[in-house]
Order: structure tokens, then C-alpha cells, then sequence
């Protein structure tokens, strides 16, 4: 078992930054590709980035790249999720979510069999 626990969400102003952390526990954090997921009220969950396992390989949803960084640190078993030039459509509960390692690219909310409570990202002027 693991258990996540997310952190760091809050109300910003379009344009502003966020980081939001994710605390894991239980198994070894290094054994899993960490993941990162928002759902807006009424809408499906949305894959937002991922970590490999590795740390070595990272990718992102379209509408977040060259904002959002993914970044873990296996040493403290926390993966973050560095947001920056926040838009209102960013808006949403945030999840962290944990899938064991692998090299092959997961984006589908089912293949996460691990998740945190969620954050609140509001973005709003």
C-alpha cells in the first residue's frame, strides 16, 4: 500500500505561481512513476504530467507545457508539481497518483492504482 498526501494548493491570480506537493508513504516512492491529475467540477479527471520511476523522463498534457514542471526527490519521498502563469482553466481538485515503475507512458487515470485527497487550485482574479 501506498498513501499520498497533496499539499500547497490555494487561490491565485491569473498569472501567478503554485507548487503543490505530494508526500508518499508505505512503499518504496523510487519503485513508482508519480503522477499528477486534475478534475474541474463536471468534467473527467485529466492526466496533467508524469515522473518515470528513473526521474529521467518526464512528459506533460499539451495545455500545461513550458508552465508546469514535475520534478520528485526520492530522498524525501515527495513528488511537486511547480505551476506557473496560471490561467483560470487551470482550475481544479489536484491529485497525485502512483503507478508502479515503468518505461512505458501512462496518462489514463485507471492505470494509477494509488491516489491522494486533492487539492484545490483556484485561479481567479
Amino acid at each position: 500500500q501506498v498513501q499520498l498526501v497533496e499539499s500547497g494548493g490555494g487561490l491565485v491570480q491569473p498569472g501567478g505561481s503554485l507548487r503543490l506537493s505530494c508526500a508518499a508513504s508505505g512503499r518504496t516512492f523510487s519503485n513508482y512513476n508519480m503522477g499528477w491529475f486534475r478534475q474541474a467540477p463536471g468534467k473527467e479527471r485529466e492526466f496533467v504530467a508524469v515522473i518515470f520511476w528513473s526521474g529521467r523522463t518526464t512528459h506533460y498534457v499539451d495545455s500545461v507545457k513550458g508552465r508546469f514542471t514535475i520534478s520528485r526527490d526520492n530522498a524525501k519521498n515527495t513528488v511537486y508539481l511547480q505551476m506557473n502563469s496560471l490561467k483560470a482553466e487551470d482550475t481544479a481538485v489536484y491529485y497525485c497518483a502512483a503507478a508502479p515503475g515503468s518505461l512505458i507512458l501512462r496518462t489514463l487515470a485507471s492505470e494509477y492504482g494509488y491516489w491522494g485527497q486533492g487539492t484545490q487550485v483556484t485561479v481567479s482574479s
